[in-house]
């Protein structure tokens, strides 16, 4: 078939979120340094230009990659576990939902490494008050004392943010899987008050 005849391949078009997902996949790789707008688009398989039309800059770009995280963190996560009737069943359903997300804890460790860039450092705050606020009122929900259920609520993110820093910055050994499984319900068993 003679050169002219054939059809030129033109390279996906891509959309606003592929580019905001593909940005997150190099955080979790990567830290919040690796989004460059040129390797993502060698590595998405697309010219800059595509950036282009989609976003005025990288931190656009990363608002979008850390907003697009920040629904899926909060509202789908929480959404899921909602539909759980009994409090103490909600928070446990909670707590093993929240520790099987890899790739999220993964992405939370290198924004904590990076809450002096303005564009992180809103997302991680309004993240947090939203998690401590939902732990707080999931802790009232079983009966505890406002301030009791406030320290609580504490007590449980602290516990997360830590794990986090151990296993991601600090480089602990990894628990294997019944390991980890065990550790959970420790801390559910230690920090969810009995019925």
């Amino acid at each position: 078939m003679p050169a002219a005849d054939k059809k030129l391949e033109r390279a996906p078009r891509l959309s606003a979120d592929d580019w905001a997902r593909g940005a997150l996949d190099l955080i979790a790789e990567d830290g919040v340094a690796a989004v460059a707008v040129e390797p993502l688009a060698r590595r998405l398989g697309v010219t800059k230009g595509s950036f282009y039309w989609h976003f005025p800059s990288r931190d656009a770009l990363l608002g979008a990659a850390l907003a697009r995280w920040e629904t899926v963190e909060l509202d789908e996560i929480f959404n899921r576990v909602e539909a759980v009737e009994d409090p103490r069943d909600r928070l446990r359903e909670l707590f093993r939902r929240v520790a099987h997300e890899v790739r999220s804890h993964t992405i939370y460790s290198e924004l904590l490494k990076a809450l002096d860039h303005p564009v992180v450092q809103p997302v991680m705050q309004r993240v947090s008050k939203r998690r401590l606020d939902y732990l707080m009122l999931a802790f009232r929900q079983v009966g505890m004392a406002r301030a009791d259920a406030q320290h609580r609520a504490r007590l449980a993110y602290a516990a997360y943010v830590g794990f986090l820093q151990l296993s991601l910055q600090l480089g602990q050994p990894r628990l294997h899987h019944d390991e980890f499984d065990a550790y959970v319900e420790h801390v559910m068993a230690t920090l969810i008050p009995q019925g």
